[in-house]
């Protein structure tokens, strides 16, 4: 969860954000997903750092003291392909992952090329289940 620690909320424009995306593709996939985003967890997209588009907020405190604030679910849609932020610790994530279509996944984050290549339905079932997890893990 590394990305978390210099992230931080902005009020930069969310959408000044995905028109400054070059690739014309990659922009109307950003678009689609954030429909996806905000239909499913009902939050307002906001940026957090320069390149994350997040919904939603958590503050997490970890057992060494560290503690901050994250987005529940975000994305952002980078040059080499598009990162999908999800809670990497929810139960379900590795059978919903199989069913998801055409990706990759790193530590914190689930990485794929195009909305294509995906099953929408199962990427909502992605952000309700880690919004779910986060909201259990660390209650207001």
């Amino acid at each position: 969860m590394g990305y978390e620690l210099k992230t931080k909320e902005t009020d930069n424009s969310v959408l000044d954000f995905i028109e400054a995306v070059e690739n014309p593709k990659k922009r109307e996939d950003a678009y689609k997903l954030l429909d996806i985003f905000t239909e499913t967890t009902g939050h307002e997209a906001k940026m957090w750092g320069a390149s994350i588009i997040g919904f939603g907020s958590y503050h997490y405190r970890y057992a060494t003291g560290h503690e901050g604030d994250a987005p529940l679910v975000g994305f952002s849609p980078r040059k080499a392909n598009i990162s999908l932020y999800l809670a990497p610790g929810e139960t379900n994530r590795e059978e919903r992952l199989q069913k998801l279509g055409k990706h990759k996944t790193g530590k914190a984050c689930v990485y794929i090329n195009k909305t294509a290549d995906i099953d929408e339905n199962v990427l909502k079932q992605l952000i309700t289940d880690s919004v779910a997890f986060l909201r259990e893990m660390y209650p207001e």
